[in-house]
């Protein structure tokens, strides 16, 4: 159930208007007292129309302890406005209330300067008021409580209470900025309003003394047609609410939200105590929605709010809950609203404030009490590192509770930048009145806004229910006619700051003028109670002993009014009707009683005792005075209701109970009970029947009973007679008693019963049961029929088996158990398992069966079972352990990967399946060329995945096949697809250069560098390195070379290690070259000769050179660093700085000041810097600055390629893209040739060229892509040209060739052209 928010001071059945934040969690609604400091002397206070009423200083209630914790929720601090202010106020003159049905009369508490919120528990004593006047200055003891309640104001003074003393009262107080206030006689409104400035609005509206008049506000649209009711209960009770919609012009469903007060939305809080259910009539065309609270608790009670919304229509209705309680006499201790309480229970951690504004009327007085300490204050003058002690020293275990509100409060006291003054927490005003909300603005000019609900608030041309005023900085809103929709959160946004206040709208009390007065009559007389009010078309309700009464058409009540009267009509009264009637209304409640006496009963005729054959009728008669008076027939002190067989009639005086036909639950003590008298007239009705044998009941073919051996049998047979017959049950000549042991036999009132607890075979035969009675004798018989479940089978006999499976086979059971047999269940198990699995759930009706999905290289164990109609037998024994085990799948992928003039070398993959005999080995066979003589290569297995056949004949061509062999046996083999010729073949060396060493390859000095560069050739190449033209060092750089790589590596790099390496690749006359450029890097040296060129005003150019050493890299930038001469203490002006001059600004007057300046490269800053020999003096006078005269840069310039095209390889059938990038201006035209020749209009060719970057993409290239590529810029200027080689990868080699069986002349064809190619290339 959700914690209680405000409640709002609503007739049922009112709307109200809410400006809802998602982003604001429902808070509870806590006892507030509220301390106000004197309004100060210099601030001039303004009335509209009233003389002002001085206000009085509030102070908290210290209460008792509470002995049990409460059930709230931990509540946040918050500063509350002037709604829960006035609620605490009315829970502290709640005493006054004549009955627990009336509301509580509205209050005002006048807020003046900086308000201190106070939250206090409220102990159930009552309190005792008494009536002081005011002291001139504020005392901090006594609490002034000011409550408007007509016909005149009344101010209540109570002292607190001494709190226990282990521990001292906490007092949490809030405090705000101080707001100016407006005080009116009646207590209505109080609001900041300075003498009125001029009108000013906008658009047409009413004149200025029609303001007062009310304003007919347009009604909302109306979806409900039936509205929820306001209702009362008691602790513990359970109630519902229903709301109606009807859906005959809606096109779907309507949104409905519940919400308890203006902001618990309660379709978040359902669970045990509250559940929201909806329903839809297809007949009706009705929208059913329910709330239902189960288990109400006293924190319950307020004002709900039911809010339906369909597109643009929207209806809400408002209803009150009242939670009654006993009274009890705990006390109440503010501290425990920072509590945990009921731990280890379902509410642990709520705290119940909403039970301390409960209580707070039963308060007993205490005198001359007050806080000894005020923890508040304590908190919010220590430190954040001692919260903790003052917490533990004063007994608030809630210190996070408290943290949360002192957090609040210090943002609370931030100065506002754009309001000099904000609006007050909350205003009240009377429905029907006006009211001023006045801001102080800091800035006039800026633009200012006015919400309500977080809607802008417009002038229409029509109305002046709106009106802006301004008075200097002051802006004003003024609200006319206020009505119950004007109740609603107003908000001002002046740019992007915004404050918010709340209005509240009072109703007027309507008093009691003419009291009710008691009724005495008797039972079916008129009852028609009268009470007159105050004011005309009042909302009032009418309660009996404290519930509403219900006044709808079905009702017994009727409700008039007229004018100032209003009557509760009871047309025909009855003994209920007795009780305290009471009317409600706002400003009080009338009481009355009324009491409806019974008239006198005489028994003219009384019942007589009856005896009824079975099946026969049943006629009661009796005779009483008055004749009007209906009664209740009753049965063995059970009610009978009138049916089909039973008739119920009343005749003046004659009452008549008829039963057409009698059965034996008829029999009994009737009773005759005359409705609204104790007086009773009785009579015994007995009913007899001869006894009979209902075996047709029991539905057994021929009365045979079967039954399994072993099992228990009890056999019951209905059987009727009254009274009670005597059962015998006989098996031949021998009579069966109810005391044996085995078998027995029992008798009931209605059934009779054979019970065998282990049936056997020799229990099979006939039973004869006899029955008498008083009315005659009935016998019948049964039959016993006791069978067995079948033996278990043979053992079973596996005969085959495979890789996951087998086959086995059994011989059926010798004996059937007297039913034939049905078929078999199989199972089986893991030999070293004891865990049985079924096989087959339809049973087997062969003695043969196949097992699958068993795994491999696991032993297992078979067993079987024998079904009949009786059951399952017993399992047969164990089959003989069995191993399923398979061969693995053919070898993958064989292939040739060497050829020489006597030897083949095959090279394979293993076989995708190998299964769980795994994989002893592989065996390599091969035969020539037309011949089927396989020959067996290896006698032992390989295990490896290469092979070389050896002792070959040369220039023969043979076939090659490959078995996995494990120990169930050889694989199928994997055939070479065509035959290979045994003859060495000569692959050309090519240098596979890594795509990263294609450009300059750098690092730093003393890092390693270790370079890898694989290469193609057979047979094995020869490999050799030049560095500029000159062999390469042993000593200072490494060189390994294997049969596919080379590799170079220096262990820690210099910069004499930079150069471009020479990289050649040799196979007899065949040979591949490649360049490998290496680029060792270090740090640069300091810039050159810094000096300060002119100093002027702030400012100081800065001129220098650039390093003589750069490192080996380029200058990236350089980092200027400025030092005043007193302190030499070095700053950064600006890192990464490309020019070599520079202007430093912003240098302080009367400074003076040295400079330095860092080179940097790719590795970093330089480890020394160039600083200026003179120092820059920052001169307070002027000084005259001569513009030097710049002559304009000429930024033409013929084409240049900042990067080169780059040797590329491809692969065949993907994209391949060439890049450069050229600068020159004006922009250039880019031609793209290869071999010297234009590519134009090509569809296997893309060019881009974007911010100078020039790109060629060639779409999927072939072999006969590759060749010589070059990019051509030309502009007035001049012209460039860059070439690079592009080399397609993914042709055919020889091997290859042969692999897939092509002829040795179209092979040799293939291989002397693709020469030819490549010599030109080359």
């Amino acid at each position: 159930m959700p914690e209680p928010t405000k409640k709002d001071e609503m007739s049922n059945g009112e709307k109200e208007s809410v400006a809802t934040d998602s982003s604001e969690a429902p808070m509870p609604t806590p006892e507030i007292s509220l301390e106000v400091s004197p309004p100060p002397a210099e601030q001039p206070v303004e009335t509209e129309g009233k003389d002002p009423q001085p206000i009085e200083v509030l102070k908290p209630v210290q209460p008792e302890p509470v002995e049990n914790g409460s059930k709230e929720p931990e509540p946040e601090a918050v500063v509350v406005g002037a709604k829960e202010q006035v609620e605490s106020v009315n829970s502290e003159v709640k005493e006054e209330a004549p009955s627990p049905c009336s509301p509580p009369p509205p209050a005002t508490v006048k807020e003046e300067a900086e308000p201190v919120v106070t939250e206090v528990n409220q102990p159930p004593e009552p309190v005792v008021t008494v009536v002081t006047p005011p002291p001139p200055p504020p005392p901090p003891e006594p609490v002034v409580t000011e409550v408007t309640q007509p016909p005149e104001p009344v101010v209540t003074v109570v002292t607190p209470p001494p709190p226990p003393p282990p521990e001292p009262v906490v007092t949490v107080q809030v405090t705000p900025p101080p707001p100016p206030a407006d005080k009116d006689d009646d207590g209505t409104t109080n609001t900041p309003s300075p003498p009125p400035p001029p009108v000013w609005s906008l658009g047409e509206g009413q004149a200025p003394e029609d303001l007062d008049k009310p304003v007919d506000t347009p009604p909302l649209s109306s979806l409900l047609i039936e509205r929820p009711q306001g209702g009362s209960i008691t602790v513990g009770g359970d109630i519902s609410f229903v709301a109606k919609v009807e859906a005959q012009d809606l096109l779907r469903k309507p949104t409905i939200k519940w919400f308890k007060g203006k902001w618990m939305d309660l379709a978040s809080k359902t669970g045990k105590h509250l559940q929201l259910k909806e329903t839809f009539d297809r007949r009706t065309k009705i929208h059913t929605f329910e709330m239902h609270i189960i288990k109400a608790k006293d924190n319950y009670a307020g004002n709900y709010r039911c809010e339906v919304t369909y597109k643009d229509k929207f209806d809400s209705c408002s209803f009150d809950l009242e939670v009654k309680e006993l009274e009890q006499s705990q006390s109440v201790d503010i501290r425990s609203a920072f509590k945990r309480s009921s731990e280890g229970h379902e509410d642990a951690g709520d705290l119940d404030f909403s039970g301390l504004l409960k209580h707070r009327n039963q308060r007993e007085p205490k005198q001359d009490e007050t806080p000894e300490v005020d923890v508040w204050e304590i908190l919010k003058s220590a430190r954040p590192d001692q919260y903790e002690k003052i917490a533990f020293e004063y007994g608030i275990t809630d210190l996070r509770g408290l943290l949360k509100r002192l957090k609040k409060t210090k943002k609370e006291e931030k100065k506002s930048e754009a309001f000099a003054k904000k609006l007050d927490p909350a205003y009240q005003v009377d429905k029907g009145g006006k009211i001023r909300l006045v801001v102080d603005l800091a800035d006039p000019t800026v633009e200012l806004k006015w919400y309500k609900n977080g809607q802008e608030i417009r002038p229409t041309p029509n109305q002046r229910k709106f009106i802006f005023e301004q008075k200097g900085t002051q802006r004003i809103l003024v609200i006319n006619n206020c009505g119950l929709n004007d109740d609603a959160a107003y908000s001002v946004a002046a740019g992007e700051e915004k404050c918010t206040t709340e209005l509240f709208v009072k109703e007027l009390p309507v008093k009691i003028t003419k009291e009710i007065e008691a009724v005495k009559t008797t039972v079916n007389e008129r009852i028609e109670l009268e009470c007159e009010v105050s004011e005309e078309g009042a909302q009032v309700k009418w309660c009996k002993n404290g519930v509403e009464v219900p006044t709808g058409p079905r009702s017994r009540y009727r409700v008039k009014s007229e004018g100032l009267k209003h009557w509760l009509i009871i047309d025909d009264a009855s003994k209920e009707d007795t009780g305290t009637f009471s009317l409600m209304a706002s400003g009080g409640t009338s009481e009355a009683k009324v009491q409806v006496e019974l008239k006198p009963l005489k028994i003219i005729q009384d019942l007589q005792d009856m005896t009824v054959l079975l099946g026969q009728p049943l006629k009661m008669h009796c005779e009483i005075f008055p004749g009007n008076v209906p009664g209740r027939w009753y049965r063995n002190g059970q009610l009978i209701q009138s049916n089909d067989r039973i008739n119920i009639l009343q005749r003046a005086k004659n009452h008549r109970l008829e039963i057409v036909n009698s059965t034996i639950h008829d029999a009994g003590d009737y009773t005759f009970v005359p409705e609204g008298y104790t007086q009773s007239l009785c009579a015994k009705v007995h009913i007899v029947d001869p006894p009979r044998v209902h075996l047709e009941s029991l539905n057994f073919p021929d009365n045979t009973v079967t039954i399994v051996a072993g099992n228990k049998l009890r056999v019951e047979i209905p059987i009727s007679g009254e009274p009670a017959p005597r059962v015998v049950w006989m098996k031949g000549e021998r009579v069966i008693l109810d005391s044996g042991h085995r078998v027995r036999a029992e008798t009931f009132s209605d059934y009779t019963s054979l019970t065998i607890d282990i049936a056997e075979k020799e229990d099979t035969g006939n039973y004869k049961i006899v029955l008498q009675n008083e009315a005659g004798e009935a016998g019948a018989s049964i039959k016993v029929k006791v069978v067995d479940i079948p033996d278990p089978p043979e053992v079973p006999l596996v005969t085959e088996v495979g890789g996951d499976w087998c086959s086995m086979t059994w011989e059926p059971p010798i004996y059937d158990g007297g039913s034939p047999i049905l078929g078999y269940f199989i199972e089986r198990k893991k030999k070293q398992s004891s865990r049985w699995m079924r096989l087959n759930f339809d049973l087997n009706k062969e003695t043969t069966f196949e097992p699958k999905k068993m795994i491999e290289g696991v032993p297992y164990e078979v067993r079987v079972f024998a079904v009949n109609a009786i059951g399952v037998s017993k399992p047969s024994e164990p089959s003989k352990a069995f191993v399923p085990l398979a061969v693995t799948s053919e070898p993958t992928m064989l292939v040739v990967d060497d050829v020489t003039d006597t030897t083949v070398t095959m090279k394979w993959r293993p076989p995708e399946t190998i299964g769980a005999a795994g994989l002893d080995g592989y065996l390599v066979e091969y035969c020539i060329e037309g011949t089927d003589d396989w020959r067996v290569t290896n006698k032992e297995l390989t295990e490896k995945t290469k092979y070389t056949i050896t002792g070959l004949p040369p220039e023969a061509k043979i076939l090659v096949r490959v078995r996995a062999i494990n120990a169930a046996g050889a694989s199928t083999p994997r055939t070479l697809q065509h035959s290979i010729l045994v003859k060495e073949v000569i692959e050309p060396p090519k240098i596979r250069i890594p795509r990263h060493l294609k450009q300059t390859y750098t690092r730093k000095v003393g890092e390693a560098v270790n370079l890898v560069i694989p290469f193609m050739g057979k047979p094995r190449p020869k490999v050799s390195w030049l560095k500029e033209g000159q062999t390469v060092d042993p000593t200072q750089v490494t060189i390994r070379n294997t049969d596919c790589d080379s590799i170079i590596f220096i262990r820690k790099a210099e910069r004499k290690h930079s150069g471009k390496y020479d990289m050649k690749v040799e196979v007899e006359n065949h040979v591949d070259t490649a360049i490998i450029d290496i680029q060792i890097v270090d740090l640069p040296g300091p810039p050159q000769c810094v000096k300060i060129d002119e100093v002027w005003g702030g400012n100081v150019a800065l001129d220098w050179t650039p390093p003589k050493d750069n490192g080996n890299a380029a200058i990236t930038g350089y980092t200027i660093q400025k030092a005043d001469k007193k302190t030499m203490e070095w700053y950064t002006c600006i890192e990464h700085y490309h020019r070599t001059c520079i202007t430093i600004t912003e240098l302080v007057v009367g400074n003076e000041y040295f400079f330095r300046i860092y080179s940097e490269n790719m590795v970093g800053l330089s480890e020394g810097a160039t600083q200026t020999k003179d120092s820059a003096l920052i001169v307070k006078e002027g000084m005259q600055l001569k513009n030097p005269e710049y002559i304009d840069h000429d930024f033409k310039e013929p084409p240049k390629f900042t990067q080169p095209l780059i040797n590329t390889f491809a692969i065949a059938g993907y994209n391949a893209t060439l890049n450069c990038s050229v600068r020159a201006n004006p922009r250039p035209k880019v031609i793209w040739m290869k071999n010297k020749i234009a590519i134009i209009d090509d569809p296997r060719y893309r060019m881009f060229s974007n911010q100078g970057v020039c790109t060629l993409e060639i779409r999927k290239p072939s072999p006969y892509d590759g060749g010589m590529y070059s990019c051509k810029a030309i502009n007035d200027l001049g012209d460039a040209l860059v070439e690079c080689k592009l080399e397609v990868k993914g042709g055919f080699t020889f091997s290859e060739l042969m692999q897939r069986g092509v002829p040795l002349h179209l092979i040799d064809k293939y291989m002397s052209e693709t020469k030819v190619v490549e010599q030109p290339e080359k």
